[in-house]
């Protein structure tokens, strides 16, 4: 399969001749999960103090987020200040907060029910931009560095206000026709420095977490794309619309064959867009999916399925002997981007300068999503900690007893 450039290409691995070597025992292929079943192995066994282990567990436990359960309700609590706030997907009740810690791939802990299907907000975009991963890698997308317009035309939006006089039930969307929106790359969409301007599916990009003086937020300069960083979910919903007019079919078709399924996770995961956000596509009405749960929607997902792709993202890629993501992908979603060094790409939050963790190596990485939801990556100690319904400045406490019961 011919492979398109992504950004970085892999070192050459020079291979010393057998002759010149001797012998030895192939080393043991790591541990990856079957379908519908995780081993659990003793914390001993693992390199993990039990004790130091349960005290980690009994910190996350302790620190449940204050948010209202209902998601709804903490949703708009939090981004109360935003215009056009009205939801447009589904919205659901959490459970109590669950968790799951991964010592070599094995099950080391767990607590609550990491069965539970729930809202993971914003690491769904850890799932899209994987998905946009593998159009790269499949030739679908040249380049990471060009511009998204030439990919993307015009699209039959099914439920959006029609134009005067159209006649219509609906309206073309081009997303990418503005002077400013034409300079803009994929790259920039995935970095979330594009400053993409518009609206999409009833929602102008200067409504979501607007800055300063009311009166500035419609009329401020745009700034020249790769320049600043804005965590934005209207330009993620505009990456997740680009990302299917190129696959040219549901994005959670392409993660469930491409992804979800060869890492055996569970059939229970959905991926949701909004009531507004159905398009036409070679004659077939298919829902652009949302990158987040700001407005609803997105991935609903259990904790064990987190894990899976936690350990997929600790694994550079592999799943066994299986190449899932390619190892440049994840090199490249790791590399911290210039306007935001915390930030590789959505939603690869990074620890390069130990402020997301601070007791954690800074090499570790972070699926991040509101909740607090997240999948901490700890590849200098071979873990993978979900944490779900945390409260924010916890996280790294849980982090930090976890990594203490790591033994010498």
């Amino acid at each position: 399969m011919r492979r398109a450039t992504i950004v970085l290409a892999c070192s050459a691995v020079a291979l010393a001749s057998a002759s010149a070597q001797p012998r030895r025992a192939a080393t043991p292929a790591a541990y990856v999960p079957l379908a519908g079943s995780w081993e659990s192995r003793p914390a001993a066994q693992l390199g993990l103090d039990q004790a130091r282990l349960d005290s980690a567990v009994a910190f996350a436990i302790a620190n449940e987020t204050k948010a209202p359960r209902d998601q709804f309700e903490s949703n708009s609590i939090g981004f109360s200040r935003e215009p056009y706030g009205e939801p447009l997907g589904p919205f659901a009740t959490r459970g109590p907060m669950s968790g799951v810690v991964i010592r070599h791939g094995y099950v080391a802990a767990t607590w609550g029910d990491p069965t539970a299907v729930e809202m993971t907000h914003s690491v769904t975009k850890s799932l899209l931009s994987s998905v946009v991963g593998l159009a790269v890698a499949k030739g679908l997308i040249r380049s990471v560095n060009d511009t998204v317009r030439p990919y993307i035309g015009p699209v039959y939006a099914l439920n959006a206000a029609p134009a005067p006089g159209s006649g219509t039930g609906g309206a073309f969307l081009d997303l990418f026709s503005s002077p400013h929106n034409r300079t803009i790359t994929w790259n920039h969409l995935l970095q979330q420095n594009s400053d993409w301007e518009g609206t999409l599916w009833d929602k102008p990009d200067w409504a979501d977490r607007p800055e300063g003086a009311a009166d500035t937020w419609r009329t401020r300069a745009r700034n020249a794309p790769g320049t600043v960083y804005k965590y934005n979910d209207v330009r993620v919903n505009a990456l997740a619309l680009a990302a299917l007019m190129v696959w040219r079919r549901p994005l959670p078709d392409v993660a469930k064959e491409l992804i979800m399924d060869p890492i055996g996770a569970s059939p229970t995961w959905r991926w949701y867009g909004y009531r507004n956000s159905w398009v036409l596509l070679d004659g077939k009405a298919v829902q652009s999916v949302s990158g987040g749960g700001h407005w609803g929607g997105g991935l609903y997902i259990s904790a064990w399925d987190m894990a899976r792709f936690g350990l997929l993202s600790l694994r550079k890629g592999k799943w066994g002997d299986r190449e899932v993501l390619p190892a440049s992908w994840v090199e490249y979603a790791t590399t911290p981007s210039k306007p935001n060094a915390g930030y590789g790409i959505m939603n690869w939050f990074l620890n390069v300068d130990g402020k997301l963790l601070p007791s954690a190596p800074r090499t570790a990485f972070v699926h991040l999503g509101n909740g607090t939801n997240a999948i901490v990556v700890d590849p200098e100690h071979d873990l993978v900690i979900v944490v779900r319904w945390i409260s924010n400045n916890q996280l790294d406490g849980v982090v930090k007893r976890v990594i203490a019961a790591v033994t010498p």
